[in-house]
């Protein structure tokens, strides 16, 4: 049995399907006659509970569906393994559309589903998820991950494509070293280019929020040279044409909204967030996506919240107040952005964006 709906995360030019199983299993998918198997150098996969599969974009969209089969494993022998009943979970698929795009931005659920995914039925149909960091409280056991997944499962019910950015508090636990292997990623890195549709962008990962020798991480975190690595993926994509980039709409989804300067001790890194601001600048995205504060907030460029240089419009779309959760849909029409902030509790503001 899976555990939830597949989620679909758009990585790349790729969806990186992520479909998590009851017990041990072995997983495969079939979207018209090609079948992709989760293998490791050609041994099918069985002893994790967690599956991913990497899918070209444009092949899942023409298609607009997908199979999931499982085959239970009974017992796993070195001869003769022993497996149970096959089943297979039939799935539609629907693209980001060209117009009218409706996207749910969340962030900061911080381990509650029942609120958020309110929230995100307060808005109604949407066609592209962006979750944000911080689903999770911590990542203190792999059963936390759950939290993601059953979100995602909750509201797109595989159906719809996803994107997942990291938050500092996914860092927290011991089960952080394993995102690679439960979460979305490109060649290990937790920062990537993502396209759905007509919609392109970049996540990015500021990592904790304080500096690495900070007692509360007991030593458990290198931050600083994994953000100067980050640099590097920065400087090259905005220095190289990626036919991937080639969208209407581009966006910067991060959790931390790295072009403040906050109060110690999370006055860190001005030298290297500068540096990803001008960057950014040479990119020209038309919005920046962020939480990490429970609440709302609108930035231009230019204003005081405005520390390093934004490149674009800012909007930390995420709510965590008493109880309430909200986020940010956002409806992109022309070049305008539809914004309508909205709780388990409804609506609470609505605007528009010129970008």
């Amino acid at each position: 049995m899976l555990r939830f709906h597949p989620a679909v995360f758009a990585v790349g030019d790729c969806y990186q399907i992520i479909v998590n199983t009851e017990k041990e299993a072995f997983i495969e998918i079939r979207i018209g006659d090609k079948v992709f198997t989760d293998d490791s150098n050609g041994i099918l996969r069985s002893a994790s509970t967690c599956h991913k599969f990497t899918i070209p974009c444009g092949l899942l969209d023409s298609q607009g569906k997908y199979t999931v089969t499982e085959t239970q494993v009974i017992k796993r022998k070195a001869y003769f393994t022993q497996t149970g009943e096959k089943s297979e979970y039939c799935y539609s698929f629907r693209p980001v559309p060209d117009e009218g795009i409706r996207i749910y931005h969340i962030a900061d659920t911080h381990n509650h589903i029942d609120a958020p995914v309110k929230a995100a039925e307060n808005y109604g149909k949407i066609d592209l998820l962006i979750l944000n960091g911080d689903i999770p409280e911590d990542s203190s056991t792999l059963s936390n991950f759950d939290t993601i997944y059953d979100i995602c499962s909750k509201i797109t019910g595989g159906e719809i494509p996803c994107v997942f950015a990291r938050g500092n508090h996914d860092l927290r636990g011991v089960a952080a070293e394993f995102h690679s292997q439960y979460l979305p990623d490109r060649n290990g890195c937790s920062y990537y280019t993502f396209k759905a549709g007509r919609v392109c962008g970049i996540c990015l990962d500021c990592g904790e929020d304080k500096r690495d020798d900070n007692p509360e991480y007991g030593g458990t975190v290198a931050c600083h040279g994994f953000r100067l690595r980050e640099t590097e993926f920065i400087e090259k994509i905005t220095r190289e044409a990626d036919s991937s980039q080639d969208a209407d709409y581009k966006l910067i989804i991060v959790h931390v909204p790295f072009i403040h300067r906050y109060a110690p001790p999370f006055d860190i890194e001005e030298e290297i967030y500068r540096g990803w601001a001008s960057l950014l600048r040479d990119y020209k995205p038309d919005l920046m996506l962020c939480g990490h504060e429970h609440r709302y907030r609108l930035v231009y460029p230019g204003e005081d919240y405005d520390d390093y240089g934004l490149p674009c419009p800012l909007l930390i779309g995420a709510k965590n107040q008493d109880g309430c959760f909200g986020g940010a849909g956002i409806e992109l029409t022309g070049k305008t952005a539809k914004v309508t902030l909205i709780d388990n509790n409804g609506i609470s503001e609505q605007f528009e964006i010129e970008l």
